[in-house]
């Protein structure tokens, strides 16, 4: 069944189109019993990195202070703050009405996240030519492990906003389309939460 796009007169927007509709509430309540699944998730993998980051086959094994370069993983954590920042205008704007700078911002929310992806896939590189590997540790498993997964989930949310970009190039903004760009802003902002933590437990414990 085809949905109905909802198309709404300015000056009847709503203050918040996200939820102006009972799918829009509906989506809104899921996605956040889906984000309890997802921290249980990140919970254990955390866990199992604390549990393990100092277990490594020799003395000659790079360990956590050898291996991270806080002033990287800080320029990354930057990459994904301001990509949170650019959501929030995005999502001010869809709330405004305003149809060409939601998408302007969230253009560039994806142009920051690919930022962050090119880094991470450089600090894995540069990790590798140290001996630092899946299979090299527990501790270079729990690592890759976490990140990986961390990253896997960065990949998911800059194809699901890119997918958005594209579909409401065509569709315009409703309140139909901004239950669904709200969700993708929710998912990102999880992300971004997710890697504030892998930055303070992973890299500044890590260095300590």
């Amino acid at each position: 069944m085809a949905h109905m796009e909802y198309n709404v007169p300015s000056e009847r927007w709503p203050a918040h189109p996200e939820t102006a509709t009972m799918e829009g509430k509906n989506k809104f309540v899921g996605f956040w019993i889906f984000l309890a699944g997802e921290t249980a998730l990140f919970a254990s993998l955390f866990a199992t990195y604390l549990a393990l980051k100092d277990s490594v086959p020799g003395e000659d094994h790079p360990l956590a202070a050898d291996l991270f370069a806080l002033p990287l993983a800080f320029v990354m954590t930057m990459f994904l703050l301001t990509s949170s920042l650019t959501s929030v205008y995005a999502i001010y704007h869809m709330r405004n009405n305003n149809f060409a700078k939601m998408q302007l911002w969230l253009g560039i929310t994806v142009l920051l996240g690919l930022g962050f992806l090119a880094l991470e896939i450089y600090e894995f590189i540069e990790y590798v030519h140290h001996g630092h590997t899946f299979r090299s540790s527990a501790f270079g498993s729990a690592f890759y492990f976490l990140l990986g997964t961390h990253g896997f989930h960065v990949v998911i949310g800059l194809g699901w906003i890119t997918l958005l970009i594209l579909r409401n190039a065509r569709r315009g903004i409703s309140v139909y389309t901004a239950a669904k760009v709200n969700t993708a802003s929710l998912y990102w902002h999880f992300i971004d939460v997710v890697w504030v933590f892998i930055f303070t437990i992973v890299y500044l414990l890590g260095v300590m």
